[in-house]
């Protein structure tokens, strides 16, 4: 289908206002020169019509497909639309690094975009995933020429969703490095490994040491992987030129983040969100039933990002034509029963509320009781897997029954009674768990589930936290308090539904398997066994906290 004619069907399909006029010209492979000397590989769509702003997307997955479908709905809008590809990628010189030349070649961009005789002083920004990291490294440096930015399921920083819990991401971190090489190969032995079911990738997410996982998935050595597995230590020196977290407070520009529940960088996303807030900024906040690569996740950001866009790069925002909603924040209740709400802040107030873990399973509000442990061997030959959740390929990722992986032995669950009334659960969820383990070197991962009339056990939300010694003290009976953040989450349990919690010792391969030895996460092949221990009296009272914004107390199980 020409770009013109599906840019047309997907104004109309987003509801957009009328185009303006005119006809859009397009020049492709425009070559920008960095500080450097690398050239660096931009399209340019030019809008009918004088004093346009402009919109600049930075990607390092090529400028076709979407990028051209939006840079003609740019374009057909009054905006010029430059899309430029990352050094190393599609066409542009030098070699990808991620994060290391974003900041210098955004700067050196903006300063060929002054240098333009189109130029009117006035710049938005687009982005998803790595885009979005993209638009962070400049945005500080751009000063009051920038006007709006358009940040989708990214964040600042990456350090913190490479190593949640201060585990390693493996599944997120080994599947962009073979994405990033495939876009390297023969369009037709792409298609081939897709369609065979991308049998290397796999066997790489089980192979150790992880070293070599990346030779295995792709044949060659990723840099970034090889260092990502070095620089593990959150005090390393090298993340401290990829991170922009310390640049957010900076950002003046009016900014919109749209992601979704079970997004890979939705906690970090929402750190951004807070800082943001914290130093005075308005910025508008939409999260949706969305996986990473979801398809309603790619509609929402368009119809949002452009409404956005319109918004705040013209000259003279328009009075009425395509207003944007008035709150700040909307958000999609999940659950039976939920739906789409407008808040005026994130999180909204709830009242966080203790689901204790008993024993027999059972999940309560009352306090705990005088009980024995719970125990279970976790065994990293043969790793609890992960389901469903917060993963980068959006076939695999979101909510998924959870009944296979709580029949294994090494899984405890603790589940409520049915409820007599709903309970909804909107903000951070965290839990608390106390745990005795045979090893010092360990994971404590936890997951909420929604248990249907039917038995059937969705994911709501997740965490895992990496242990190592001294890094939690250590009580007289030798047990440890392990505090463990959760995925954020706005969720309606229904009446006659249940809560249930899991407890285990990982989730493989979307966190790298605890060894249980305490070597080198890229070295390691000696595999440790253990037993673990969960706790649930009053001296160590395990649980789940969740805010509580709307239920009925009475009702609830106590």
């Amino acid at each position: 289908m020409p770009d013109r004619l599906a840019a047309r069907l997907a104004a109309a399909a987003l509801r957009l206002p009328p185009t303006r006029p005119g006809p859009v010209r397009v020049t492709r492979d425009i070559p920008v020169r960095a500080r450097d000397g690398v050239v660096l590989s931009t399209d340019h769509y030019a809008p009918a019509g004088p004093d346009a702003p402009t919109v600049l997307i930075r990607t390092p997955y090529g400028r076709g497909g979407p990028l051209r479908l939006l840079g003609r709905l740019l374009a057909a809008r009054g905006r010029h639309a430059v899309i430029q590809s990352c050094r190393g990628t599609d066409g542009s010189g030098g070699t990808f690094a991620p994060l290391v030349h974003e900041r210098d070649d955004g700067s050196d961009t903006l300063d060929w975009l002054r240098r333009q005789p189109w130029w009117a002083g006035r710049l938005g920004m687009f982005g998803v995933s790595y885009q979005g990291f993209a638009q962070w490294a400049l945005a500080a440096d751009a000063g009051e020429e920038l006007r709006a930015m358009v940040a989708v399921v990214t964040a600042s920083a990456t350090r913190d969703s490479t190593y949640a819990g201060e585990s390693f991401a493996l599944d997120t971190v080994l599947t962009w490095a073979e994405l990033l090489h495939a876009q390297t190969v023969p369009w037709l032995a792409r298609q081939w490994e897709l369609k065979r079911g991308q049998p290397r990738l796999a066997a790489a997410l089980t192979h150790l040491p992880l070293v070599d996982a990346d030779r295995v998935a792709t044949g060659v050595t990723i840099p970034f992987f090889q260092e990502w597995l070095r620089h593990h230590s959150p005090d390393a020196v090298y993340w401290r030129t990829r991170v922009f977290a310390d640049r957010v407070a900076r950002v003046r520009a009016p900014v919109i983040m749209v992601t979704g529940w079970h997004d890979i960088f939705l906690p970090a996303q929402l750190d951004d969100h807070a800082t943001l807030c914290a130093a005075g900024a308005q910025p508008r906040l939409v999260i949706g039933p969305w996986t990473h690569g979801s398809p309603g996740l790619f509609v929402a950001a368009l119809s949002e990002g452009l409404a956005w866009l319109d918004e705040h790069l013209t000259a003279t925002p328009p009075a009425s034509e395509h207003p944007l909603r008035k709150a700040p924040v909307r958000l999609h209740v999940s659950g039976p029963g939920g739906g789409w709400r407008d808040l005026p802040a994130w999180p909204p107030p709830a009242v966080e509320t203790a689901w204790h873990l008993h024993p027999g399973g059972e999940l309560a509000v009352r306090p705990p009781v005088t009980s024995t442990p719970d125990a279970f061997r976790y065994d990293p030959a043969d790793p609890t897997p992960s389901l469903g959740g917060p993963l980068l390929v959006a076939q695999r990722a979101g909510p998924v029954d959870n009944r296979p992986v709580e029949a294994r032995p090494d899984v405890l669950t603790y589940t409520s009674a049915p409820l007599t009334g709903p309970v909804e659960v909107i903000g951070p969820v965290r839990a608390e768990i106390h745990v005795r383990s045979e090893l010092p070197h360990l994971d404590v991962f936890v997951r909420l589930c929604d248990v249907d009339q039917r038995g059937r056990s969705w994911n709501v939300c997740d965490g895992l936290v990496r242990v190592t010694p001294d890094r939690f003290p250590v009580d007289p009976s030798g047990a440890l308090r392990v505090p463990v953040p959760l995925w954020p989450t706005a969720y309606r349990f229904a009446a006659g539904h249940r809560l249930r919690v899991q407890v285990g010792g990982g989730a493989h391969p979307r966190w790298a398997r605890n060894p249980g030895t305490g070597e080198p996460l890229g070295t390691a092949i000696t595999l440790r066994a253990g037993w673990r221990q969960v706790l649930h009296d009053p001296a160590h009272p395990s649980a789940l906290l969740l805010p509580i914004v709307h239920s009925a107390p009475a009702q609830s199980p106590i």
